[in-house]
């Protein structure tokens, strides 16, 4: 019997409260917010008990915790729970920069309690079927992996302006793509962008389309293409590239493409319009996933070492933005 802790119920904590509330092995919910009337909704919708403090859910006999609160918040929150001996599952990023990421996983690393990060894309049946790709070895040497990520909209300028940019934000989790899936560690990354939409954009020292290439220790390229403007929907896709064969993920009837090609009716749709419907079944399985390393099963997500890996990425992507410049994994870890 697992009872886990919800803190934090914007978008993606409601959405996660409720694929936890249908999930087998979850027994009960205990739900938080800093908005009462949330909490209250929330809970009545789904069942859940509701408390009104980061405080009382810590002590409510809970067996794990699901932080899905703002950016901003995630460090305190994970270690928190992580001091309570409570295995955590945080939303990305663990912290709002790659070197509190650093220090936040240390303090874990010591305390031994389990955290898993949430990138979900590791459990999309395509995503891991192209890793299994790379693993068996029959791809041959790797050349070049290519991952999309374009919205159909921006976020509410709100939430941007504390989403630390489009690298730790967005590309975050085509950068987690390209490290599982290579099993490589990056050492340079060069990265562009532009505004073509909201001037807003440039009031937040942002962009709303960028390109990242990133270099890996064995040679293979990783291209990154993240923009926040595609009215046809929700586009997600990953290419993986070897001497001896190609895979691709994300290629399904609901990509969000138009194909010019008059003999080819593919993709026949509906696109997909978000990315919690491109990714429902893999964030049910990531959750799943969690649910037994409250009972004790090792971590097969996202791991913080792995996540604050990532946050290099992301730290190095945005000085080369604004150095023009590629820049080197060491260099922003040396500061």
């Amino acid at each position: 019997m697992t009872t886990l802790g919800v803190i934090g119920l914007g978008r993606i904590g409601a959405f996660h409260t409720e694929t936890l509330s249908n999930l087998a092995g979850v027994d009960g919910l205990v739900v938080t917010d800093e908005r009462p009337d949330v909490v209250a909704a929330v809970a009545a919708k789904h069942g859940a008990k509701p408390v009104y403090s980061v405080e009382q859910l810590l002590d409510s006999g809970i067996d794990g915790v699901v932080v899905a609160a703002a950016t901003p918040a995630h460090a305190d929150l994970t270690l928190a729970a992580v001091a309570k001996g409570l295995p955590t599952f945080c939303e990305k990023p663990i912290a709002a920069g790659a070197a509190e990421s650093a220090r936040v996983a240390e303090v874990i690393a010591r305390s031994g309690v389990p955290v898993q990060v949430g990138y979900q894309r590791r459990f999309d049946a395509a995503f891991a079927a192209a890793k299994r790709a790379v693993d068996n070895g029959s791809l041959g040497t790797l050349h070049t992996v290519r991952s999309t990520t374009m919205d159909p909209a921006p976020p509410p300028f709100d939430y941007l302006a504390g989403s630390g940019g489009i690298f730790r934000d967005c590309a975050v989790h085509d950068f987690d793509a390209l490290c599982w899936i290579t099993g490589q560690r990056a050492v340079e990354v060069y990265a562009t962008g532009s505004v073509q939409g909201d001037p807003r954009f440039n009031e937040i020292d942002d962009v709303d389309t960028a390109v990242v290439v990133v270099t890996f220790e064995n040679g293979t390229l990783g291209v990154v293409s993240a923009a926040r403007y595609n009215a046809r929907g929700y586009d997600c896709r990953l290419e993986v590239h070897g001497f001896d064969d190609s895979v691709v993920a994300g290629w399904d009837q609901g990509v969000p493409v138009r194909n010019t090609d008059p003999h080819n009716t593919f993709p026949e749709g509906p696109a997909h319009h978000f990315f919690m419907d491109r990714f429902t079944d893999a964030f049910r399985a990531e959750l799943a996933a969690f649910v037994d390393v409250t009972k004790g099963s090792a971590t097969t997500g996202a791991t913080v070492a792995d996540a604050v890996q990532v946050a290099w990425i992301a730290e190095a992507a945005t000085e080369s933005l604004h150095r023009h410049a590629p820049v080197r994994i060491e260099e922003v870890q040396a500061r």
